[in-house]
């Protein structure tokens, strides 16, 4: 079943449900937080997008207080654990991967292939190139069956909607900065953080130039899904 947050139809599955879903499936997984939502609402070709992936799953602590707010019981799911489950589950499946510093692309490939027998990577480019197309054919006559894009977002998915088109059978999924985190680069926050949902918090104190990025957006985007459910339960009254 799907959760509505602000006209974006979110999956409401468990962990576990999100990996058996994209195995069978594949197609485009697109990692949802208040960024890319509030991003969403102001340029409706990225709206679009989004409405065409096949699985989008709440990413982020500010998605899964939106969806509590509009009683969903929707418990988020890290993109970065999700790609990496990904990886595992798809282990010896040809997988490209685009995107970040070359060094950073370099060292996540190495740990990922110590830490995951019969990692089958055939691609990788960072992502620091002028030729979008040439990079996406590069992708495309790679037969991959995984690709993970790390450009950030909106480039990313705009990225990945691209190469639907011609790799229909694939799994992709947009991956922000999970290749600094595998490469060693960024440490994950600790999982105290992590289980409370405040990994977002963490990485500010550490990084405080991010709070400009995610201040306001956060308790703007809380504001906006409560009036959005008061709207909504005021329409059905009337």
């Amino acid at each position: 079943s799907m959760a509505n947050l602000l006209g974006f139809e979110v999956n409401e599955f468990t962990f576990e449900e999100a990996i058996e879903f994209a195995k069978q499936n594949r197609g485009h997984v697109v990692t949802i937080n208040p960024e890319m939502i509030d991003y969403a609402t102001k340029h409706s070709d990225f709206a679009q997008i989004i409405n065409q992936a096949d699985l989008i799953i709440p990413d982020g602590i500010g998605v899964q207080i939106g969806l509590k707010i509009l009683g969903y019981n929707v418990r988020r799911i890290a993109g970065i654990e999700f790609a990496r489950k990904m990886l595992e589950e798809m282990k010896g499946l040809p997988v490209a991967l685009v995107g970040a510093k070359p060094h950073v692309i370099q060292n996540a490939i190495m740990n990922l292939n110590q830490e995951i027998d019969g990692l089958n990577i055939v691609y990788n480019k960072d992502g620091y190139f002028a030729d979008e197309e040439k990079v996406l054919q590069e992708v495309i006559s790679s037969s991959p069956e995984l690709v993970l894009v790390a450009l950030g977002s909106p480039k990313q998915e705009e990225f990945i909607y691209k190469l639907k088109k011609e790799l229909p059978n694939a799994l992709m999924v947009g991956v922000g900065g999970s290749f600094d985190v595998w490469a060693g680069e960024v440490e994950r926050a600790p999982k105290i953080y992590q289980n409370l949902g405040l990994e977002w918090l963490y990485r500010t104190i550490k990084e405080p130039k991010r709070f400009k990025r995610i201040f306001p957006t956060l308790p703007l985007f809380v504001l906006k899904v409560l009036l959005d459910g008061v709207k909504n339960v005021i329409c059905k009254r009337n």
